[in-house]
């Protein structure tokens, strides 16, 4: 406690003091750009990855970056995204799973929580497509590896889920909303994003569009970068072997079948 309220008078003395324009802007009302839902694990910071500023971000946390579909509560989340996305006006979603997420190791055991962690495992259960379809097509990998691919397929289970909240599908079916799926590396502190047509994760920059993209990410470093290598259809559909492979930038992946990949990868388009 003492080292917060230390960081209180730093933040008063430090940050109050340098940004005072913008605070008196944000007492008049918020206009956040983007609905960050991620894991309420302490890991991640979306503010701090983004490098985002107060008020650019509305954020939904919680274990395992899990959104019910529409109807099966009355939480909290259903209500967030529904005033986010009418009340706000807001047109870019982004599900952000993590590498190592408690939670999604929690719904590779979901049966042994009921007794010890009860509402741990009625809440996971929100996430039962992920687990069924990683039993079902993933049951050779296990550890690290089968742990890399539920994450990554739960959080294409959500966006999913997502897309079953009415005033979404509204927003989706007149082009005024977009929705991206991220994972957040933490040893690494980068962050890749699926791409629905390459099938590959690739950098988040890559995803913008041209008129979106801001010259100063154009730095020498990221020209030369070739980390992220985009795999054409006809060399996938070569290498559909099921076998575990990682990408240049340490993420595992799965080569998979162009069915699975259909069915996979189909949670990040935006139509």
């Amino acid at each position: 406690m003492k080292k917060l309220i230390k960081g209180l008078r730093e933040f008063k003395a430090n940050y109050v003091s340098t940004h005072q324009e913008l605070l008196e802007q944000l007492s008049l009302g918020q206009k956040p750009r983007v609905l960050f839902i991620t894991c309420s694990d302490s890991r991640i910071d979306p503010n701090l990855i983004t490098q985002a500023n107060l008020g650019e971000l509305f954020v939904i946390r919680n274990a395992g970056n899990i959104i019910p579909p529409f109807g099966a509560t009355n939480g909290g989340e259903g209500a967030t995204i529904e005033y986010a996305v009418q009340a706000l006006d807001i047109r870019q979603i982004i599900v952000c799973g993590h590498s190592h997420c408690g939670a999604m190791k929690g719904l590779m055991k979901l049966n042994q929580l009921r007794e010890e962690m009860p509402l741990v495992h009625d809440w996971l259960k929100y996430a039962e497509a992920t687990r069924r379809l990683v039993k079902d097509h993933y049951s050779q990998y296990q550890g690290e590896e089968l742990l890399e691919i539920v994450i990554a397929e739960n959080v294409l289970t959500q966006i999913e889920n997502l897309r079953t909240y009415p005033v979404i599908r509204s927003k989706l079916y007149t082009g005024q909303l977009s929705i991206y799926a991220w994972i957040y590396n933490i040893e690494k502190g980068e962050v890749l994003a699926f791409d629905a047509e390459s099938h590959a994760y690739v950098l988040p920059q890559n995803q913008l569009i041209t008129d979106e993209i801001d010259e100063t990410l154009l730095t020498e470093e990221l020209l030369n970068r070739s980390l992220v290598k985009t795999i054409s259809q006809e060399q996938m559909a070569v290498e559909q072997s099921q076998e575990v492979i990682f990408n240049a930038q340490g993420f595992p992946t799965t080569r998979l079948s162009l069915e699975q990949k259909e069915r996979i990868y189909r949670g990040s388009a935006v139509n």
